[in-house]
């Protein structure tokens, strides 16, 4: 798939970032990375992906890519960047790329019926069947992951962008399956706030990266329990787990960096 450049422009503030939003085939993308400093030169062609990309004074930077809830890159867009930001101020570039089924790509009529009983069985008070579950994540996993890597083969071309690469966010089957698939990925942040299906501890099992685990101890959204066994079941010789008190936006400020000084230990 080419990646076309649709838009650019350097965010406002000291930390010196240039973002910039793509195309992947029909995927919409943003990528940020360390800008440098402004010149005549002219913008990039929206039809282009051979425009240059920003170098740092030390050459190519790692990647982290950035997993984010099926909600849309618009909506998640003030957490991405923010996330973006620390990133780029920690010496890598950042990307992000829209889920299937999000934002303005098309809907899944199989999906969307799960979400619609996953509500009806959240707002009965019952528990959350094994069904329902692998309704919602698997098919997304099944289509988000070689998408993920399709991005990370076509950032990975972009002159100033180089391995390691690294996968922080969630959903988090989605970072389990990425990290266990992708030789690329060196390390991986995985937020534990969503519904992971029983066929994911296998695949727990392989995963062999180093992992740097958030978890929201009274998160409504999670099944606390499902995490802690996930957990358990990863085949990482360095697994850490970072649990806080609080509910699934409460995550305190020093968890963030906590991950960030984590990436920064095994991408550089």
């Amino acid at each position: 798939m080419a990646l076309r450049f649709t838009s650019e422009q350097r965010l406002d503030g000291d930390d010196g970032v240039l973002e910039r939003r793509f195309t992947l085939g029909e995927i919409p993308g943003i990528l940020w990375t360390p800008s440098p400093s402004p010149s005549p030169s002219p913008s990039p062609s929206p039809d282009s992906a051979s425009a240059p990309a920003p170098v740092s004074e030390s050459g190519s930077v790692p990647l982290v890519l950035l997993g984010h809830p099926p909600l849309g890159l618009d909506r998640m867009y003030p957490r991405l960047v923010a996330r973006a930001r620390q990133a780029v101020a920690d010496g890598f570039a950042a990307a992000a790329v829209e889920l299937p089924g999000s934002g303005e790509r098309p809907r899944w009529a199989a999906v969307e019926q799960a979400r619609a009983d996953l509500r009806r069985a959240v707002e009965a008070g019952g528990p959350v069947g094994d069904e329902i579950v692998d309704a919602l994540v698997l098919p997304l996993v099944d289509k988000a992951v070689p998408e993920c890597r399709a991005a990370l083969d076509a950032l990975l071309e972009l002159p100033g962008i180089g391995g390691p690469v690294g996968y922080s966010g969630g959903v988090i089957s989605i970072g389990v399956r990425l990290a266990a698939v992708e030789q690329r990925l060196a390390a991986a942040v995985l937020f534990a706030g969503s519904f992971v299906p029983r066929a994911m501890f296998e695949e727990a099992r392989q995963v062999k990266v180093p992992l740097h685990v958030l978890l929201q101890w009274d998160d409504e959204g999670n099944d606390r329990q499902a995490a802690l066994d996930l957990f358990d079941a990863f085949g990482s010789e360095e697994k850490s787990l970072h649990a806080h008190m609080g509910g699934h936006t409460g995550v305190p400020q020093s968890a963030g960096e906590a991950a960030s000084r984590f990436l920064t230990r095994h991408l550089k």
